[in-house]
């Protein structure tokens, strides 16, 4: 009964994946054999240091890319050897993301980048203006919404950033370095945004090389040489 109360809690569970590149002659093995699962609601962040495969499965995870060899199941559903067509619907109804970057279209207002996941689902306009509306909220920033990327901080972009990944209401928010261009207090304010929405029920998964930046989240994946060094449950911040 455990066994089973288990696996329906599961959102994520990977066996065995590898990813291997050809390099010239060389053969690099950026994943080498990783299992995990990730349970529903769990707070992770995938950690590393440069070429220990973190950014492999980063875009694994996101159905960015597939494996090599072994099983990825997000959902219950197998996506390791999904068409990119596949892939792509995946990726819209099942996770949000979140980029250092931000990704946001200069020429569209805060409302209209959050809302641009709604446009792709068919979702109607009146719905997509009243569901981008409470995303906001749920960021602080309903009273920038008709403002431009421009005319924002690097936070309140970030805060737009974050609104757009939570629209569908996705079983995982995948969240690359989401502090990486932010100063120090603007970065805590951030991390205390996925809170919330870790504390609403998202399976939220962080990839970061900052140790700071990991400890808000709840459990600590390491990875070295395309492996997992470590997984460990972090306590500090609930």
């Amino acid at each position: 009964m455990d066994n089973i109360q288990n696996i329906a809690e599961e959102v994520i569970r990977i066996e065995n994946l590898t990813k291997r590149y050809i390099l010239g002659t060389q053969q690099v093995n950026a994943l080498d054999g990783v299992s995990l699962s990730i349970k529903r609601n769990d707070y992770l962040a995938i950690m590393g240091p440069s070429g220990s495969g973190k950014s492999t499965m980063m875009n694994i995870l996101g159905c960015l890319d597939t494996p090599t060899s072994g099983k990825y199941i997000l959902g219950g559903t197998d996506v390791s050897q999904m068409q990119d067509s596949e892939l792509a619907d995946v990726r819209n109804k099942q996770i949000g993301f979140v980029f250092q970057s931000f990704n946001l279209l200069p020429r569209y207002s805060a409302l209209e980048n959050v809302a641009l996941p709604l446009i792709y689902c068919g979702t109607p306009e009146k719905e997509r203006i009243e569901l981008a509306s409470n995303a906001l909220e749920t960021v602080g920033l309903s009273d920038r919404k008709n403002h431009k990327p421009s005319e924002l901080s690097g936070g309140q972009r970030q805060r737009v950033a974050i609104a757009r990944a939570i629209i569908n209401n996705p079983t995982i928010i995948l969240a690359d370095e989401p502090t990486g261009n932010l100063d120090t207090k603007t970065s805590i304010e951030i991390m205390s945004i996925f809170e919330k929405i870790h504390k609403q029920g998202n399976t939220i998964i962080l990839v970061t090389h900052e140790e700071d930046i990991s400890r808000f989240a709840h459990r600590i994946v390491r990875l070295r040489d395309g492996k997992i060094e470590s997984d460990t449950q972090h306590h500090q911040n609930q």
